[in-house]
């Protein structure tokens, strides 16, 4: 039997299949050729764009850190390479190390090809040091010098002292600081209008240095017209207000005496139970007279309490530090004036860089947040000191001070003096908020020798300590409670070269100057002698006392006063144990006032007396040669150490016995000028001067019994001793140092006996101080 086979027929879908798979073989085959021909067009456009960048990276870079710049940066990582931005950077960074104060900064860039076909931008920096201040120019300024606005500035001019100094390298921070400063003195001088202008800062490549061009508009200078109080309040008595008011009819205008006067009006109505009150001045201009009148409106403020205050950015000082500057505490009411108050105290510490104080709303309409920001800055110094003078000699010193100890706010010095005639070592430590309050409290230790054998025939040595306990009443007064206790030891060198007390206690070969075994009192006292009340004064002994410093200080600077005044009056008790018994007080006021532009006048009076004391405190009892006033050029310049005053005639050696007196007083006129010619950088004044003073009244014994016995001749004349003169003061990079030249007027001449003239004064026309700190 014979079979048949039928073929089976192909199902549609496998031919659709077969279709689609030929069809896309052919586009695939023609995106192939497509691309084989776009390619060649892709890279040479890519090649037209640059390569991709890596990423962009700083190198050298010490002093600005590398995240300063790259947000600066043209050139980006993931972004075609681009030689117009690469050049735009290299620009950038320059100008950002000339802000820095690094003009010299030179940038050099390279491209660092990657196996990926990406690069890497180097930008390769050599920082060079830092550029100083070529030249500080004013525009606009037409009442006040150049001169005097660059002396109120921090910076300063390039010269030769530059490699002393840091304040003449460009810092944008300092200069900011510098308008405020020529802001604040315009102000504080009466020019109510005021403003800067501009200030322009360009590198000058070809002299190496910043040109500085600070444009102003003074305006006219106004003085205060009439001056009223007007409180809002009730209750509120004006004329109590009015006390404490330091604006005066007919001064200058002072804007910061108007900010004083508007804190300590706003700090007396809350004392006075108002401490929603607010101060606030009101000044009617009046162009005519060129007067403003002030009118001090005290009010109502809102009812706004503080919620919390915030402390920030203190990595090291306690936030307790900070917060005891505030007169207001969480809880209390809002008052923007001690707010202010406490910013400015708190800047003042010098503790921090910067002190920014803002508010914030609180958790209702009624509250608000202080939040308080601050940048830490050092505080510690390690200094090495030296200095001459006529005094003392050559003299160095090593000290290590911080002033903000574990950041607790407490000042603590160390230090030790070495010197020709004198030296030593003292420590010091400080607590301004005793127990939580804002008084001082503090310690002070000592150990001190010096060499009296040039103008006195004794060497002392001190050592002992003293407590302080300061209360501050107001910002300008303060008495300081004291209590010392310190041993003296008073010894008489009697030496081959210093044969000051061989007369009873021989030195073989040097006392007999004619050998014949015989000494007599010629010979002994030739050579130098003490007087016997030195002699008596030897050993040591212990000073207990106690005593009160009323201190009044309206200086407007404290290293540099133009105007204002300071007195101080000392009172002190010996006699709580110790060997010596008396009642002390002395006196010192000095009134600046800047008569011209830069040319301060100063006056000042200075007076003391010492009485001794009996075993029960009555007045009467002999004192101590060494409890008395010894006094010098420190009362009338032209006069040695110790050369003024009371003398033991008894000795041939006179002039160099001072006994020292009880009661001393002195004036001293004194006016200190700009040398014409001379840059102001350089810190080079003059000053002339004339001096006038007196110490008298020896009150101890001049008979004596034992070894050293015998009888001394006192000279105690009240002789009025003057003098005039003038000086070169320089405000150094190495510390203030002064030449004083005298010439004195008047003086004790002594008296002739024999035809030898015994006593008087010693003179000392030159005078030379100095010091320096590095």
């Amino acid at each position: 039997m014979m079979s048949t086979t039928t073929p089976r027929r192909k199902k549609p879908a496998t031919t659709a299949v077969i279709a689609i798979s030929a069809l896309m073989a052919g586009i695939t085959a023609a995106e192939s050729a497509f691309a084989q021909q776009v390619a060649p067009r892709n890279r040479r456009a890519s090649a037209a764009q640059g390569p991709i960048v890596n990423r962009v990276v700083v190198e050298g870079n010490k002093k600005i850190e590398s995240a300063a710049f790259q947000d600066q940066f043209q050139a980006r990582a993931r972004a075609p390479y681009n030689q117009a931005a690469v050049d735009a950077d290299v620009g950038r960074i320059l100008e950002i190390y000339r802000q820095s104060g690094r003009g010299l900064a030179q940038v050099t860039p390279r491209v660092v090809d990657l196996p990926n076909g990406t690069v890497d931008v180097v930008y390769t920096v050599v920082e060079g040091d830092k550029t100083g201040v070529k030249e500080i120019r004013f525009v606009g300024n037409n009442q006040v010098s150049s001169s005097r606005l660059r002396g109120v500035m921090q910076t300063t001019e390039t010269n030769l002292l530059s490699f002393l100094k840091s304040t003449d390298v460009y810092d944008p921070a300092r200069i900011a600081n510098d308008l405020e400063l020529i802001r604040r003195y315009y102000l504080k001088n009466g020019y109510a209008d005021f403003r800067i202008v501009s200030s322009d800062v360009a590198f000058d490549a070809n002299g190496g240095g910043y040109v500085i061009t600070i444009a102003v508009e003074e305006g006219e200078q106004y003085r205060v017209g009439s001056v009223s109080v007007d409180p809002r309040l009730p209750g509120v008595d004006p004329e109590a207000l009015r006390r404490g008011i330091s604006t005066s009819e007919g001064s200058v205008y002072n804007a910061e005496a108007v900010e004083k006067s508007v804190q300590n009006l706003t700090a007396n109505v809350a004392r006075q139970g108002n401490p929603f009150a607010l101060a606030r001045p009101v000044g009617a201009r009046d162009p005519s007279t060129r007067t403003i009148s002030l009118t001090y409106v005290v009010e109502e403020a809102p009812r706004i309490y503080i919620e919390r205050i915030n402390v920030r950015g203190n990595s090291r000082t306690r936030d307790y530090v900070i917060r005891r500057e505030f007169e207001l505490g969480e809880g209390d009411a809002y008052n923007q004036v001690l707010i202010d108050r406490a910013e400015r105290r708190l800047n003042n510490l010098g503790y921090f860089k910067q002190v920014r104080v803002s508010n914030e709303p609180g958790s209702s309409a009624d509250r608000v947040v202080v939040n308080v920001d601050v940048e830490d800055q050092s505080t510690g110094a390690f200094s090495v000191s030296g200095g001459y003078s006529t005094a003392d000699g050559f003299i160095g010193e090593v000290s290590v001070t911080e002033t903000n100890f574990l950041g607790r706010g407490q000042f603590v010095r160390l230090a030790g003096q070495l010197g020709q005639r004198a030296h030593g070592v003292d420590f010091s430590f400080t607590e301004p908020y005793f127990l939580g309050y804002r008084m001082s409290a503090g310690i002070d230790l000592f150990s001190k020798f010096s060499d009296q054998t040039r103008y006195s025939r004794y060497e002392n040595r001190m050592t002992g300590g003293t407590l302080r306990l300061g209360l501050p009443f107001t910002e300008e007064f303060t008495v300081t409670a004291r209590y010392s206790l310190y041993q003296q030891e008073i010894t008489i060198p009697n030496e081959e070269d210093r044969p000051y007390n061989d007369c009873s206690f021989p030195i073989p070969g040097v006392t007999d100057a004619n050998g014949d075994g015989v000494i007599t009192r010629a010979e002994c006292e030739g050579n130098g002698e003490a007087s016997l009340a030195i002699k008596n004064a030897q050993g040591e002994t212990i000073t207990s006392l106690a005593g009160l410093t009323f201190n009044y200080n309206t200086l407007d600077s404290t290293r540099n006063p133009r105007n204002g005044f300071y007195g101080e009056v000392k009172t002190d008790f010996a006699g709580l144990g110790g060997d010596s018994r008396y009642f002390r007080v002395t006196g010192d006021a000095r009134y600046y006032r800047e008569l011209f532009e830069d040319v301060v006048g100063i006056a000042r009076i200075q007076g003391g007396h010492i009485m001794g004391l009996g075993d029960n405190g009555e007045a009467g009892g002999d004192l101590r040669i060494i409890d008395h006033f010894f006094m010098g050029p420190s009362l009338v310049r032209g006069f040695a150490s110790n050369g003024i005053g009371p003398r033991d005639i008894s000795t041939s050696d006179s002039r160099a016995n001072a006994l020292g007196g009880t009661t001393y007083f002195g004036g001293s006129l004194e006016v200190q000028f700009p040398i014409p010619v001379l840059p102001r950088e350089l810190g080079l004044r003059g000053a002339v001067f004339a001096d006038a003073g007196t110490l008298f009244g020896y009150d101890g014994p001049t008979v004596f019994e034992g070894v050293d016995g015998g009888t001394i001749q006192v000279r105690d004349e009240n002789t009025l001793r003057s003098s005039i003169g003038a000086s070169i003061l320089w405000t150094s990079p190495l510390g203030p140092i002064r030449f004083d030249y005298a010439y004195a007027l008047s003086k004790d001449e002594g008296e002739l006996r024999d035809g030898v003239r015994v006593g008087g004064d010693r003179t000392q026309a030159f005078r030379f101080t100095g010091g320096t700190r590095f």
